[in-house]
């Protein structure tokens, strides 16, 4: 796999066309250092999944610049992973299949994306449904497939939008918990959007907080807590400390 690189915001802007026209970014300013665990938190439409798409450039912003890795990605899509909200998994595709498919189209070969895909599905809990069809499939077991088709795209940062969110309340814990210890083997730059405060602080070395739209960062947040992670951490202090401040940076 590829290793971590930087991704630079440097007074981001989006104005979507109208009418009536939407502002959804406003001069958003960061810098996440290669190798990150970074998440995103905001109201609903504040700009958080127009921030990750300008990062994969899918959209062209209307101001401002992103780069990843010192280059400039505005309008040109290759250079980062991105898992949508939704798993968009293909059901006429089976596991394997389905897990090779983002790493065909970054170019990878077909032998050697099946054996890099192989080689996982043991660790993303996947081992023995090589064959088996989306559909046979548990929610849990599809956010890992769709994950593990993310993680396979030889690129060095991966963009994670709510990749949770549609989850129940167990599943998801577990969820977590397993995605701290794949990251923690990979080394990648990882922007995870959530508009769960807990999700954030528990998986991310930086909490970054957007304000309602038009999307600014109102608050740049380290988390204190060494790694690996466990539920047990959600009641220190420290991280109550960081729960109460992103708290009053999300109140209106």
């Amino acid at each position: 796999m590829s290793a971590g690189a930087p991704v630079l915001f440097d007074g981001l802007a989006h104005e979507y066309a109208g009418p009536p026209a939407v502002r959804a970014l406003e001069r958003v300013d960061a810098e996440i250092p290669a190798g990150q665990l970074c998440a995103i938190v905001g109201p609903s439409g504040c700009g958080k999944s127009t921030l990750l798409l300008a990062t994969a450039g899918l959209l062209r912003p209307t101001g401002g610049v992103v780069t990843v890795g010192g280059t400039d990605v505005r309008g040109r899509p290759g250079h980062v992973a991105l898992q949508p909200q939704r798993d968009l998994l293909m059901p006429w595709r089976r596991v394997l299949a389905n897990a090779t498919l983002g790493a065909r189209v970054a170019g990878v070969p077909r032998e050697e994306a099946r054996r890099r895909a192989q080689g996982l599905l043991g660790r993303f809990g996947l081992a023995g449904f090589e064959r088996a069809w989306p559909s046979s499939l548990s929610g849990g077991m599809r956010q890992r497939l769709a994950l593990l088709r993310t993680f396979l795209v030889p690129r060095p940062v991966l963009l994670l939008d709510e990749p949770f969110g549609a989850l129940d309340a167990i599943t998801r814990r577990d969820m977590q918990a397993w995605l701290q210890e794949v990251w923690a083997d990979d080394g990648r730059t990882v922007l995870l959007v959530t508009h769960d405060v807990d999700e954030a602080l528990f998986l991310a070395d930086r909490v970054l907080v957007m304000s309602a739209r038009p999307g600014r960062i109102v608050l740049d947040l380290p988390v204190p807590l060494a790694r690996p992670r466990t539920t047990r951490h959600l009641t220190e202090p420290a991280l109550v400390a960081c729960k109460r401040e992103v708290l009053a940076a999300l109140a209106p």
